[in-house]
């Protein structure tokens, strides 16, 4: 390309500095990157002016030298800036979200969003799509017969206006230089980079036009930051970077040492959220995480004083049944059945094959390789391993045991949800293989690990 070319994204003489090979000279050789290098990077993403060499080139570079804060908070500036941003000042109260960093039986999202709602927050939540062994808040929604979880703008604005909650999927005008950049670094061995997790995490959120945002990162062994060290790492990347770039953020650090609901699956974790927003059931390390994030966005938007008393808002709205009201009301502003929380049984589809995970002995469970749990949702259908594999909504596992629990041999430790009973058979041998049991009951673990806040 010839540097005296112009038009269309193309680099004249002014820009021999933000060339695409001398900005990966600069990071290779460890040297940090200015905000205009970071820019041309940025627009070289959404224009196509950066190849896909050049891109991989660049994101290895980073994952091998790392970035300063300053670069971190610059590159999720201009990613955010390659697109649309939207704006929210006309709603009458504080526009919040949280974004977790994934796990096993996550369906968090789908409790907390009309919680913090029902308090008088605006929650426009744009989620993600499952990959790897990780569910995504996005399947489950679309298990939801005529919901749209890809609305058009003026839908989405309007549900989030008349029922202060709205759960959908990312925009083709959000944030276009991320996804490009995710897709090259998800086939380059590149994912796992803290300053690139952080900017593609909160270029989204900021576009996404938030007044606060809470983060819920993930620790154990079926989170992607399996170390607490780890998860301390980004969870205070995050912050730092939130509040960098003007987004007051804080995080929560939460175990992923064994499943958070009792189902994983798309339906069935639907199902399973229906039931704690009702009262009926609720799994107790789930209701502690989430109750927890509610106070911290209801504290920090600034709706309670306190995050003891977001808290008890929270509480009540739940127990009051205002937050069911608001899911209730969001599921059908976004095209869902009206009577769906009543009726959530005859909506959600069933799997034909439900078998139990038969305990192979007698004892407690004293742990889960979680990461093998949600893998054993993956080969049922119920995840995927490549973006555009399609996802059975109905499979998945329910009654999935704590750590904690008495279990007699030939008693359950899960049940299959599966297509057939032999795609159950092989689910079962692999959770099985997932639990460990021992013959003492070991000590509780708490849920929520660790608040991280900006530093003074």
């Amino acid at each position: 390309m010839s540097p005296e070319a112009t038009d269309e994204g193309c680099w004249t003489k002014r820009d021999l500095a933000v060339l695409p090979q001398e900005i990966i000279r600069r990071k290779r050789d460890g040297k940090a990157l200015d905000k205009a290098e970071i820019a041309a990077f940025a627009k070289g993403l959404s224009k196509g002016t950066f190849t896909e060499g050049q891109v991989a080139a660049l994101a290895m570079a980073i994952f091998l030298n790392g970035m300063s804060r300053d670069e971190a908070v610059a590159l999720t500036m201009a990613m955010r800036d390659s697109g649309d941003v939207l704006d929210w000042s006309d709603l009458p109260g504080p526009v919040v979200d949280k974004h977790s960093t994934g796990g096993v039986g996550d369906n968090v999202s789908l409790m907390l969003a009309p919680i913090v709602a029902a308090c008088g927050a605006y929650v426009p939540m744009i989620s993600g799509r499952g990959l790897g062994h990780t569910g995504g808040t996005l399947d489950k929604m679309d298990s939801i017969p005529g919901y749209v979880s890809q609305p058009g703008l003026d839908l989405f604005r309007k549900a989030v206006r008349e029922t202060g909650a709205a759960i959908i999927g990312q925009t083709g005008d959000l944030a276009p230089a991320d996804r490009r950049f995710y897709a090259i670094r998800d086939t380059t061995g590149t994912v796992e980079s803290v300053p690139l997790i952080t900017a593609s995490i909160l270029s989204k959120k900021l576009a996404a036009g938030l007044g606060s945002l809470v983060l819920d990162v993930k620790s154990g062994n079926g989170a992607f930051m399996a170390t607490n060290r780890d998860a301390r790492q980004l969870a205070e990347t995050l912050v730092e970077v939130a509040n960098g770039a003007g987004l007051p953020a804080t995080a929560l650090m939460t175990g992923m040492d064994e499943p958070l609901a009792s189902a994983a699956g798309n339906a069935v974790e639907v199902a399973n959220a229906v039931d704690f927003l009702t009262g009926r059931a609720r799994d107790r390390r789930l209701e502690e995480v989430t109750l927890a994030l509610a106070a911290e966005m209801l504290a920090l938007a600034g709706i309670a004083p306190s995050q003891k008393e977001g808290l008890g808002a929270a509480r009540a709205a739940l127990d009051e049944g205002r937050a069911a009201e608001t899911f209730a009301r969001m599921v059908t502003a976004l095209g869902g059945p009206a009577d769906f929380i009543e009726k959530a049984g005859d909506y959600l589809p069933r799997a034909p094959a439900i078998l139990p995970v038969p305990a192979p002995e007698g004892g407690f469970v004293a742990g889960v390789a979680t990461r093998e749990v949600g893998l054993a949702v993956v080969s049922l259908g119920g995840g995927r391993t490549r973006p555009e594999d399609e996802v059975d909504h109905a499979v998945g596992l329910t009654s999935l045991l704590p750590v904690g629990s008495e279990v007699h041999a030939g008693e359950p430790l899960a049940m299959v949800h599966a297509r057939s009973e032999d795609d159950a058979e092989t689910a079962i041998g692999a959770v099985t293989g997932a639990y460990r049991l021992s013959a003492s009951r070991p000590p509780a673990r708490k849920a929520v690990l660790r608040r991280i806040a900006p530093r003074a």
